[in-house]
């Protein structure tokens, strides 16, 4: 188990593959951004990342609009 920080709230994970995070907000198909304690982690790479205790993850969704 991993304990977390998603978007300010903290949050056990299972699994500490960013992209299994992911797949769990049912995201994955979502046009979002993903930064790990304020990096940007690029979407080919959430496969591989893995998230550490007391990681800080913002996931933000692209809206759009006019």
């Amino acid at each position: 188990m991993v304990d977390i920080q998603l978007n300010g709230e903290k949050r056990q994970l299972a699994s500490a593959l960013l992209a299994d995070l992911i797949a769990e907000l049912n995201l994955s198909q979502q046009a979002i951004a993903v930064a790990v304690n304020r990096q940007i982690i690029p979407k080919s790479q959430w496969a591989a990342h893995h998230l550490q205790i007391d990681d800080k993850v913002d996931v933000v969704r692209a809206i759009g609009g006019g």
